[in-house]
């Protein structure tokens, strides 16, 4: 996966989200996003996602630049990636199965047979086939956060974007989702996610960038970028979430 992001601006008002971010990453194969709350790292998964509109700056993802001018351009993007939210954004009234097959049937076009085989498939490899029929209400948080993988997975995107994966889900579950995004790794999935869970940064994903104050500070490899950065803000924040010493 290749990522060229120069001079990123988004505002909200007066604040600004993202200041003038740069960051040039090539072959890589997935990437964490973490940072301090109000740094900017959400609105920056949400600009690569298509679904912010940045002020200025350019962004370039495997070559292909994002035309924010157009909406049938964006529109092309967003065609190309699939986000998997914090809320899992399920539908509250349909099934796990029905949650994957409607979307494929009515916004990809794709037929009723194929949107099955898809969702049965998926379903079953994210350990999830005795749940096909069950409503978002009867399912666990780990449960739901899965169908929404599956979801994402189902429309075979060229990237998949995570908000937050581990939001408020305990030690246990979240140990069940890194096995499902490392697997997804291990498949060859281009990734990229936003955490506020340092540790599970590190074990996710091969790279990451730290973002704060709408600038990334510091990035770099997962396994060498907690000890060897020499950027003192991310020493600071690393400091204050896990009480290493700076």
């Amino acid at each position: 996966m290749q990522i060229k992001i120069e001079g990123l601006t988004k505002k909200f008002g007066t604040m600004a989200a993202l200041d003038n971010l740069n960051l040039e990453l090539e072959d890589i194969s997935s990437l964490a996003v973490i940072g301090p709350s109000g740094g900017g790292k959400t609105t920056l998964l949400r600009i690569l996602a298509g679904l912010e509109i940045p002020d200025a700056g350019t962004v370039i993802m495997n070559g292909k630049a994002i035309d924010f001018s157009s909406e049938q351009s964006l529109m092309a993007h967003r065609r190309r990636i699939a986000m998997v939210f914090q809320a899992y954004n399920l539908f509250p009234h349909l099934t796990a199965f029905d949650n994957i097959t409607l979307p494929l049937i009515k916004t990809r076009g794709v037929s009723h047979e194929e949107a099955k085989s898809r969702a049965e498939t998926l379903l079953r490899q994210l350990g999830l086939a005795e749940h096909m029929n069950h409503s978002p209400t009867q399912l666990s948080g780990g449960q739901k956060q899965r169908v929404a993988i599956a979801r994402a997975l189902s429309l075979q995107p060229e990237i998949l974007l995570f908000d937050e994966p581990t939001s408020a889900l305990d030690p246990e579950i979240t140990a069940e989702i890194l096995d499902v995004i490392n697997a997804l790794r291990n498949e060859g999935r281009n990734i990229i996610l936003v955490t506020h869970e340092i540790g599970f940064a590190r074990h996710a994903c091969s790279h990451v960038a730290f973002v704060s104050e709408g600038q990334v500070a510091t990035h770099g490899e997962s396994e060498t970028l907690y000890t060897d950065s020499d950027s003192d803000e991310f020493r600071r924040f690393i400091s204050r979430i896990i009480g290493w010493k700076v």
